[in-house]
């Protein structure tokens, strides 16, 4: 595969091929990665003005154009080719390591650490597992949660699989799931650590779910933005979105032209400057530094999986919108990244 010069440096950080490297090995990594892409954003405080993307990756006397964010929109991610090399390489990075509020994406996480812990699923724990992931379903993920002592699986899974930028959510929020916060970078590490590491059965379970991903989520949200609307099958996804309300503007039906490929064009910026309550992006960012939740205020939208043939492809996309940004306009922003991203790689 030929790579873009954009992604050329960023090639040669690796990605663990274990993903459960000791915190020695992801410091060095983290260090590396750092120096080449000037993630400044990894601590997970936005910038007023989504500042925390300026960084492609690359040096500008190298990079060629990336994928353009809109102002406004912050945005991180990673792909990771498992054919590049000997065995496997990240071929495009951004802000790898800066924190976001997973939304759903952690329901990953309540998966591996669920099928991990016993060596049979009950009929009625299997139905959870199935419409947690194929259809995002919250309640499924709040029992799950509930059960699995709330923040200590995320600090449980941090540790086993090696992912230096995950945290539970904050004390004062221990019911909040969708507030935990994790990295582009981290969310490949779990994939990989799905692919070569998991038990089969643990892999088979979670990827056969990913790879049977609903169009529309339980709540009544369409969950093919991004990875699903922007690329070829095959593909295995895991999405997640929040601060758009509970009652989605139009209700997902399977079979609808908002469920169907898109087509790409320019990307609306939506409003940047005020929110639906008149917030400012400089006080979103202020408040979410002072909560321990990147991003409050700010809707998020993350499109992450596996795509290509043989799942050659391991891809996260993260983002976060302006303060009262629409759901529409969101989607297209990270549609038309992710299909720029995917775009760039061949």
């Amino acid at each position: 595969m030929r790579i873009k010069p954009w992604a050329a440096v960023a090639a040669a950080v690796p990605l663990a091929a274990g993903c459960v490297s000791g915190p020695s090995a992801v410091q060095a990594s983290q260090a590396r990665l750092s120096a080449v892409s000037g993630a400044s954003g990894s601590s997970g405080a936005p910038g007023a003005s989504g500042a925390s993307d300026a960084s492609s990756g690359v040096s500008g006397a190298l990079a060629a154009k990336p994928p353009q964010v809109p102002a406004g929109t912050t945005a991180a991610w990673v792909v990771f080719d498992r054919k590049a090399g000997g065995g496997g390489r990240i071929v495009a990075t951004r802000n790898a390591h800066r924190a976001f509020r997973s939304a759903s994406v952690v329901k990953i996480l309540l998966a591996v650490d669920y099928l991990e812990s016993r060596t049979t699923v009950p009929p009625a724990d299997a139905r959870l597992l199935k419409i947690m992931l194929r259809s995002s379903d919250d309640d499924a993920a709040s029992t799950l949660w509930d059960r699995a002592g709330k923040g200590a699986v995320i600090t449980r899974m941090a540790r086993r699989l090696g992912l230096s930028d995950t945290a539970p959510p904050p004390a004062s929020k221990p019911g909040f799931w969708g507030y935990t916060s994790l990295s582009a970078y981290d969310v490949v590490r779990v994939y990989r650590y799905l692919l070569d590491r998991a038990a089969p059965r643990v892999r088979d379970t979670i990827l056969g779910h990913l790879r049977a991903a609903t169009p529309c989520g339980t709540d009544g949200f369409d969950q093919y933005f991004g990875i699903p609307r922007a690329l070829p099958r095959p593909w295995a996804v895991k999405q997640g979105w929040s601060g758009f309300g509970e009652v989605p503007p139009v209700r997902c039906r399977p079979g609808s032209p908002s469920t169907g490929p898109v087509s790409t064009g320019p990307v609306s910026t939506g409003a940047v400057s005020t929110g639906a309550q008149g917030a400012s992006i400089s006080a979103v960012a202020l408040r979410a530094r002072g909560s321990g939740v990147p991003d409050l205020g700010r809707p998020v939208l993350h499109t992450t999986g596996l795509a290509g043939k043989d799942d050659r492809y391991v891809l996260a996309v993260l983002t976060a919108h302006p303060a009262g940004g629409t759901w529409s306009a969101s989607v297209r922003r990270i549609t038309t990244l992710t299909a720029d991203l995917y775009r760039g790689l061949r």
